[in-house]
């Protein structure tokens, strides 16, 4: 679907029992809209195996981990990084040149997902701070409508490997069967 170079997906801060469904979802749209892993706080252990469980019903690649230092993660990125902010630069305005590091440059991609306050550190290392609007939004709005932009919408043509299962698109209903099905849709 996209270039060699990696887009990973790094969940700063988690707040268990508050962010759990929201550090899932971050997990879930990421893997659904192109990156190729996420990185989670070490307290972020259920939305780690929630995402794992859905990558090996649903197929991949996808990579799912845990992090003991977010910030390190961040210092030490051999790439371009990203910080999905409202507060940050229009992504229609910075979009053509993050796509251009990232695909022609092959330029790994970070892209940082906040939860509680982000620390300032954060907005000078990212290379880009992108807001896909300016108002107050969920995170994963922002990460999903950010993905979409990067890779054009080639992520929803994506094939996956190694599924078990497959949703079956249909105008009316719900249909998940076995990968293997050879039935009609």
């Amino acid at each position: 679907m996209h270039d060699d170079s990696e887009v990973a997906v790094l969940r700063l801060g988690h707040r268990p029992g508050r962010d759990d469904r929201m550090t899932t979802h971050v997990g879930l749209t990421a893997r659904a809209l192109g990156a190729d892993r996420v990185i989670f706080p070490d307290n972020a252990g259920q939305s780690l195996e929630t995402v794992a469980d859905i990558t090996d019903r649903f197929g991949g690649p996808f990579e799912a981990e845990l992090t003991a230092g977010p910030q390190g993660v961040i210092r030490n990125w051999e790439g371009r990084i990203v910080h999905l902010t409202m507060y940050g630069e229009r992504v229609q305005d910075v979009e053509d040149e993050i796509r251009t590091a990232h695909a022609e440059a092959g330029e790994p991609l970070l892209l940082v997902v906040g939860s509680e306050k982000v620390p300032f550190d954060v907005y000078e290392e990212a290379d880009w701070n992108v807001g896909v609007t300016n108002q107050p939004h969920s995170e994963v709005a922002g990460l999903a409508v950010f993905l979409d932009r990067l890779f054009e919408g080639r992520e929803l043509e994506r094939e996956w490997a190694d599924a078990d299962r497959r949703v079956v698109p249909m105008e009316t209903g719900k249909r998940v069967e076995s990968a293997d099905s050879d039935a009609d849709e």
